[in-house]
């Protein structure tokens, strides 16, 4: 038998329960509720058309109370805000029966639990919109009391459910205690529907790629792997969807794009979550600078959706996205930073300057790994505004065209803002040879131990050789790009459920535990209410406070127990 550590809170609203289920109310009823009315309607509509809420559906949770004799003022809060009710026991009991009343809503009823309430819309004597209620029906008993998060009369939070950690393991506590974050997933969406209303007016078409893959390709990053039981064979949860859009194009399609889950088996931190959304199109006959103009288009129109401006403020920064954006290659962008020009570098020289750079590096590294060390170290920092950086070379990028017209190079821009990487974007490789040769290079970084490296895909390139249009290619780091929208400086702001570490589970105690060291068992509920649920915390307090606390345990809850002699108790600690 275990012992629930349940708080005297949850002790009393599970006895609240079976007095409704006594009372034939059902707490969970399965019916429908018929809503027809929310909160923010209500507050910002009601003066100017009072004759609509005469008759009016609405409900939520129970988030204050103020009980005074027959009449009592609550606060309900629903999806879209609070509205305050007005219950009055003769409105609601018109009979001699006054128990919904006087037992259910004073006594059995807590906040945070579910109620609907039919009524009308008033103002009351102080000017306060109100729900005066006819009816009202339980919806959902709240077992677990919810976090007391206080405002002052000018709003401000104080007391409030702060910690990261718990905010983000019980996303449900936080966004119904702290109301005003919703607003950042609800920006999230306008994102994510703004682009996608943008591609598909333009004639592009929503698709749906392989997250369980046979070959992890697409991108540099560790996958995660795992075992498919049926084939006998080893799938690996995707990196990207690039290769998998690109075959689409191969098909025929002059456009497709995608909103996915990607997931990249490296490390956590303020803008890393290991499963993470990405959207990467793809459109026909186009190259990497008619890209950049449809980028500048298109996140303006993100920005104007969340905020009504291109203008975004965020920290300190006014982010305009309204286009054009600057324009730097890569070797100038790091020319520009540290007066050093790695252009005509082989790996050695590469690898020297990272040490006089203080630029951490290893064996593994590649030349375009170097490169790119130098680059995040020195350069993206400084990258505040948008900015694209252009024409990577060739070492860094297997997937993209070289260059029209400078060696050594590849068509490609990556999007920087607030020193951040937001899309990265191709003139991709339609050459089957060349991007065989890539792959090869590829796996020859494999080979030393690059992790990050891309595996040989036969499949692509069997597509390739059926022939691929030109073609421009683009991915957007979504939460990255809401961080931005919604001025937060963390990934798991943006995330409603956030990878987090194992969360640390309470001992599991058993009465058997107590017993064990002598305590008998009638008295272990009394060591529980005395505070000792483990037989930890037992042994660590006093043996002499323990036994006469025994005493006035017995008193207070009027036990018909025989108190154990203190010898028997001292041997308790031994």
């Amino acid at each position: 038998m275990s012992i629930a550590a349940l708080s005297e809170q949850e002790v009393l609203r599970r006895k609240s329960l079976q007095n409704l289920r006594a009372l034939g109310i059902d707490p969970y009823p399965a019916e429908a509720y018929p809503v027809n009315a929310w909160a923010q309607d209500i507050n910002e509509n009601f003066n100017t058309d009072p004759d609509k809420y005469k008759e009016v559906t609405i409900a939520g949770r129970i988030m204050t109370r103020r009980i005074m004799g027959s009449a009592s003022f609550a606060e309900l809060q629903d999806s879209t805000g609070r509205v305050q009710i007005y219950i009055k026991r003769d409105d609601i009991c018109p009979g001699e029966d006054k128990t919904l009343y006087n037992t259910v809503f004073k006594k059995l009823l807590d906040l945070g639990d579910y109620i609907g309430v039919k009524g009308y819309v008033f103002l009351t004597q102080t000017g306060e919109i109100s729900v005066h209620v006819q009816e009202f029906t339980v919806l959902a008993k709240s077992l677990k009391p919810l976090p007391v998060v206080k405002r002052d009369d000018e709003g401000n939070i104080y007391d409030g459910f702060t910690d990261p950690e718990l905010r983000y393991r019980q996303r449900y506590v936080d966004l119904t205690v702290n109301p005003e974050y919703k607003q950042i997933f609800i920006n999230r969406s306008k994102v994510i529907s703004t682009m996608r209303n943008y591609f598909s007016e333009q004639g592009w078409m929503e698709v749906e790629t392989p997250i369980l893959q046979a070959i992890h390709g697409g991108a540099a990053a560790r996958p995660f792997n795992t075992h498919h039981n049926t084939l006998d064979m080893p799938l690996y949860l995707r990196i990207a969807n690039e290769l998998y859009l690109k075959r689409l194009i191969v098909a025929g399609f002059d456009g497709v794009f995608e909103f996915g889950k990607m997931f990249r088996n490296e490390g956590m931190d303020r803008t890393h979550n290991p499963e993470y959304t990405a959207m990467e199109i793809y459109v026909a006959y186009k190259d990497y600078i008619w890209m950049m103009a449809m980028v500048e288009e298109c996140l303006e129109k993100v920005a104007v959706a969340v905020h009504g401006s291109p203008v975004v403020q965020v920290g300190e920064h006014d982010i305009n996205f309204a286009g054009p954006y600057e324009k730097l290659s890569m070797y100038d962008s790091i020319l520009k930073y540290t007066n050093i020009d790695v252009s005509q570098m082989d790996e050695a020289q590469l690898r020297q300057t990272c040490r006089d750079l203080a630029i951490e590096v290893d064996s593994t590294m590649g030349k375009g790994k170097l490169i790119d060390e130098i680059f995040s170290a020195k350069v993206e920092a400084n990258l505040i505004q948008p900015t694209y950086i252009t024409d990577y070379p060739i070492e860094m990028t297997p997937l993209a065209k070289k260059h029209r017209s400078k060696d050594g190079l590849v068509e490609r821009f990556e999007l920087f803002v607030l020193g951040k990487e937001i899309g990265n974007a191709y003139s991709e490789l339609n050459d089957p040879l060349d991007q065989r040769e890539r792959f090869e290079e590829q796996l020859l970084l494999a080979g030393r131990g690059d992790e990050e490296a891309m595996a040989m895909d036969e499949d692509f390139l069997r597509s390739l050789e059926y022939g691929m249009p030109p073609t421009s290619g683009l991915g957007i780091g979504i939460d990255r790009l809401v961080m931005l929208m919604t001025n937060q400086t963390t990934i798991q702001e943006v995330l409603f459920f956030p990878q987090m570490r194992p969360e640390k589970k309470a001992k599991v105690v058993t009465i058997d535990d107590f017993v064990n060291i002598g305590v008998p068992a009638e008295w272990v509920p009394v060591i529980n209410k005395m505070g000792f649920n483990t037989v930890e915390d037992l042994k660590a307090a006093n043996p002499n406070k323990v036994f006469n606390d025994l005493g006035g345990m017995r008193k207070k809850l009027k036990l018909d127990l025989t108190i154990p002699a203190k010898e028997s108790v001292m041997a308790w600690f031994a």
